[in-house]
Order: structure tokens, then C-alpha cells, then sequence
């Protein structure tokens, strides 16, 4: 009995002096630490909340394991990686490439996405044919990106190459340099070019530089514990095979090759021009009707490029552009007056957003709204009407959206109850604020965040992180 007892014991102190394994932890903690940034191939908080491709897979994954996912933000990918290095992260998710060093006990899992570096230089500027031209002018890179490696590798067949490694920035912040003209050069994921391209128009691929790199999460395996990234690996695997990476690669890069230049160039010139005018009073309309300021500051831009004094051919006019009815509605007479056609506006949207029926959910419910907001909420009534009849969804934007257009066709038009519309126009109406609302979303997210452990310590207060059982940012 007593060796008995002395084997029982033996065992106990074995185990108690082994923590268990990290997957274990997370499971009984019942919640997933994630390192990110605020950026737009990571977090962000958009019209509907968080956003972002990072964030997105991190909830999702959170999800899988049936916890909350507590995403907090950093300011640089390394430092992200670092907090999974200081056991402060479980695992990092921040747009990382596979081509920068890991410490010790952190390591990649799969890629779920692969991109490829240009060197980027301002629009209209003579191009270098090649690294050993571009040598001659400034090349300005991040710390600790993996830009790095890129320029380490390059300067073996290229021993002139030199180039200044700033501590002080992000690659999102030396981009927009670059198209101020402030910064000659720099290097750019395609997914970075791709997303900070409608914000700083200007910018323009110099040059092809590396071969396609993999964007994969940062995951601890300290103590050779490979239990969580062994669950990432199979939840990577389980979620291209459904289709599920696809489609939010889909979403977030698919457009990359509609990009307007003179669009994106005159909207950020109207942004800095004219936005601060009324920024005030979209932010106080918003507020008063539970909107958000940019989804409304991206209609008025639509409306009017956010001129007061903007007269259209039907008689519409002001700032948001009401019609003399619609304003009478909604009771004020200066449609001239930029902070009465501000309120106005917000008001009617409010109006129109509860017509939707309230069990169809966002973004869908939203931008029905906003097409009603243009056509008219019958004409919308009788898109969905069809829609429903063709064996397509009456709940969702995109259903309704390739319908509207047969509500200029006799054919069609004649069935429904308000009859002819020029279907097309809330179509594109919807496009371009979404277009608008997209670049004022992103552009947002330059805000520096507490790093690390005062991240977790300021989150109630800073509005850092984000948990996912409540599907909304703190703070």
C-alpha cells in the first residue's frame, strides 16, 4: 500500500510540475488572446463593427474552439510577434509574411494567402529599370518588416543597395509618404498596395521584387508545445476545403482591379478640403439617429461631393440633395444650409432603415436602405418582390442588386406595383458609396494603440481590444 501511495504521489508531482498543454489552457480559460494591428489587412472598426481579414479568421477560429476571442491591437508586426514571445498572445494575427525570423517558440502556421513585394514610387515619376537604377534614389522600409530579408537578399546580387530601416513607422505610413512625394521609394506587399492604394492614389509599382510569399498567423510553441498550432493547422486545413478563406479573400481583395484612380484622387482631395467642413455636424446627425458618420459623410459625398450649394437636374439640392417633398417631411426649408441637409438626410435614412424588415441582418439591411434612400423604398419593395419570384433572395443586397436593373424593362416592370425606375441608378448609387464608405473606414486606423501588456491593462479604458462575445469593440 504505502509503494502504492509513493507511485500515486510520484505521478501527481509529475503532472503538477507539467503545465498542461497550451490548447488545454485556452479551452479552460475559455478565452483566445490575439495579437493584431490596427490596419487595413488586419483590424479595423468599420461601419459594422470590427472588420478585417485577420480579424475575421481569428473569430471564426475562436469560434470553432467555443471561446471569446480577446483581440487586442500593437503597433508594429513585430511587436505583435513579441507578445506571442512573452506569452502575453496565444498567437499573433497581423498580416505577418513567412519572410521575416521567428524567436524562439513562436512559429508560422499554414499560409492562407499568397502575395508578392513591388517596390513602390510615386505616380507620374520616371521608373527605374531596374534595383541597380533604383540604388541610386531613397529606399525607406519599416523595422522589423519582412522588407527586410527582401533587401538583404537583393543586396547579394546588388552590393550598392542601401537603404534607411526607420523605427519610428509603419509600411502603411511610408506608403503615404511616397505619395506625397516626401519619401522617394519603399517596399510593399501586393495586399498592402492593394489596400492603401484608394487612400493615397498616387502610388504606383516601380518594380516586381520577390517571389510569392505566404501570409500565415505567428504561433506559440513555447516548451516545444505544439498542441494549438496543431489545431490551427487542421482549422486552416478544414476551412479552405469548405471554401470559407475564398470567399473573405474574396471580399477583401477581389475588387483590387477596379480601382478608379481619379475617384480615389478626387475623393481623398475632397477629404482633406472640404470632409472638415461638416465633419462636425455628419458625426452629431449620426449620433442623434444611431448611424455611422462615414456611412453618412460617403452618401453626402455621392450626392454632392459635399458642396451645399449642388443643384441636380431633377430639382434636387444641398448637400445631401433632398428634394423639395423629402425635405418638407422632413421639416426644414433650407435645403442651402449644409447642417439642416446633414440632419435631414440622416433623418429620411433613419425613416428608410426602419422600413427594412428587422429580421434581415447586416450589411444587407443597411444597403437596401441606402438604395431606398436613392430610388425610393416601393421601387426597392418591388426589386425584392422579383427577386423572391426569380428564386433569389429578397434579403440580401447582392440578390436584390441584380434585379433592380429589370425595373426598367416593360417586361418586368409592369408586374410590380410602382412600376417603371431606371434600376440601374441605386445600383451604381450603392457601389460608389460603398466605394467612399470603404476608403473612409480604412483611413481611420492610424491611431496608435497601447502595446503589449498595457493593451491588456487599458482595455477598458483605450478601447484596445475586442471580445466576440459581444461581436463589438469595447470602448
Amino acid at each position: 500500500m504505502k509503494a502504492l501511495l509513493a507511485l500515486v504521489a510520484t505521478l501527481l508531482l509529475g503532472t503538477c510540475s507539467q503545465p498542461p498543454p497550451l490548447l488545454a489552457r485556452v479551452l479552460a480559460a475559455g478565452e483566445l488572446r490575439v495579437a493584431t494591428r490596427n490596419s487595413p489587412d488586419a483590424y479595423y472598426l468599420g461601419s459594422h463593427g470590427p472588420q478585417g481579414l485577420a480579424y475575421e479568421l481569428a473569430s471564426r477560429f475562436a469560434e470553432s474552439l467555443g471561446v471569446s476571442l480577446r483581440l487586442y491591437t500593437v503597433r508594429t508586426r513585430e511587436a505583435a510577434v513579441n507578445e506571442v514571445r512573452a506569452g502575453r498572445a496565444h498567437l499573433a494575427a497581423a498580416g505577418l509574411t513567412t519572410g521575416i525570423e521567428l524567436p524562439e517558440g513562436v512559429t508560422f502556421g499554414p499560409g492562407y494567402q499568397l502575395v508578392r513585394e513591388h517596390l513602390v514610387q510615386r505616380r507620374g515619376t520616371a521608373r527605374p529599370r531596374s534595383m541597380k537604377a533604383a540604388a541610386r534614389g531613397r529606399i525607406e522600409v519599416a523595422a522589423g518588416s519582412a522588407h527586410l530579408r527582401t533587401l538583404e537578399e537583393l543586396r547579394l546580387r546588388e552590393p550598392d543597395l542601401v537603404w534607411i530601416e526607420r523605427g519610428d513607422t509603419d509600411t502603411e505610413q511610408i506608403l503615404s509618404e511616397v505619395s506625397r512625394g516626401t519619401a522617394e521609394y519603399t517596399l510593399a506587399s501586393s495586399t498592402e498596395f492593394a489596400l492603401n492604394r484608394p487612400m493615397h492614389p498616387d502610388l504606383a509599382i516601380a518594380l516586381d521584387l520577390s517571389p510569392e510569399r505566404a501570409v500565415a498567423w505567428a504561433v506559440s510553441t513555447a516548451g516545444h508545445d505544439a498542441s494549438l498550432l496543431d489545431r490551427v493547422n487542421a482549422w486552416f486545413m478544414l476551412s479552405r476545403a469548405d471554401g470559407y478563406i475564398g470567399v473573405l479573400l474574396d471580399r477583401y481583395y477581389g475588387g483590387g482591379d477596379s480601382f478608379d484612380y481619379l475617384l480615389s484622387r478626387n475623393f481623398m482631395e475632397h477629404v482633406e478640403s472640404r470632409l472638415p467642413l461638416y465633419l462636425l455636424w455628419f458625426k452629431n446627425a449620426a449620433l442623434q439617429y444611431r448611424l455611422d458618420w462615414r456611412l453618412l459623410a460617403a452618401m453626402g459625398y455621392q450626392e454632392s461631393k459635399w458642396d451645399p450649394a449642388a443643384v441636380s437636374m431633377s430639382g434636387a439640392r444641398g448637400l445631401m440633395q433632398m428634394t423639395a417633398d423629402t425635405a418638407a417631411m422632413m421639416r426644414f426649408s433650407n435645403r442651402h444650409d449644409p447642417q439642416a441637409s446633414i440632419n435631414g438626410g440622416a433623418k429620411y435614412l433613419a425613416r428608410v432603415m426602419g422600413m427594412v424588415p428587422p429580421r434581415i441582418p447586416e450589411p444587407d439591411r443597411t444597403w437596401l436602405a441606402v438604395a431606398a434612400y436613392n430610388a425610393g423604398y416601393g421601387h426597392i419593395e418591388d426589386a425584392r418582390i422579383l427577386a423572391q419570384q426569380l428564386g433569389r433572395n429578397p434579403d440580401r443586397w447582392d440578390d436584390v442588386r441584380a434585379v433592380l436593373p429589370l425595373l426598367s424593362q416593360e417586361k418586368w416592370y409592369s408586374r410590380t406595383r410602382h412600376g417603371y425606375a431606371r434600376g440601374w441608378e441605386p445600383v451604381r448609387y450603392v457601389d460608389n458609396v460603398q466605394s467612399y464608405l470603404g476608403i473612409l473606414e480604412v483611413a481611420g486606423t492610424g491611431s496608435p494603440a497601447p502595446t503589449g501588456a498595457e493593451a491588456l491593462k487599458e482595455e477598458e479604458t483605450a478601447g484596445t481590444a475586442v471580445r466576440q462575445a459581444t461581436g463589438r469593440p469595447r470602448g
